[in-house]
């Protein structure tokens, strides 16, 4: 399994789509084989889903995140774990032994106003709800 974690200073970063480092780990039977953190290159959900694609990942744990988004990962077959908070690694431990707590309905409700047909959502045009 290849899990991408939205990344920040050690912690779950709280946004998808403005996310500007993923620490990504490779797991083999139930255990962190390796890690990185590597810049995203770029923003906005659809930038940033076509990136873990692009590195192979398969499970997405993040914060905050859009329905945009949501469907641009589901399109590229990466399950999501959104409105995580607290340390990566530990976030990552925790869903390796089934245990990780999160929010199946977690959206970015706090840059709701921008979301208005033709509206903006973090650098990118936008025109469904975050939720």
């Amino acid at each position: 399994m290849k899990i991408a974690v939205t990344y920040e200073n050690g912690e779950v970063y709280g946004h998808f789509g403005h996310t500007e480092t993923f620490k990504l780990y490779e797991t083999e039977g139930g255990s962190v084989v390796t890690s990185a953190v590597l810049p995203t290159e770029g923003s906005g959900h659809g930038a940033l889903a076509g990136f873990l694609a692009a590195r192979g990942v398969d499970t997405l744990i993040c914060g905050g995140i859009g329905g945009g988004a949501k469907a641009a990962l589901a399109e590229a077959g990466i399950a999501v774990y959104g409105g995580v908070t607290g340390s990566a690694d530990a976030a990552v431990a925790a869903l390796l032994k089934g245990t990780l707590s999160y929010d199946p309905d977690a959206a970015c409700a706090h840059h709701e106003h921008a979301h208005e047909a033709g509206g903006s959502c973090g650098g990118h045009d936008c025109a469904h709800p975050c939720k």
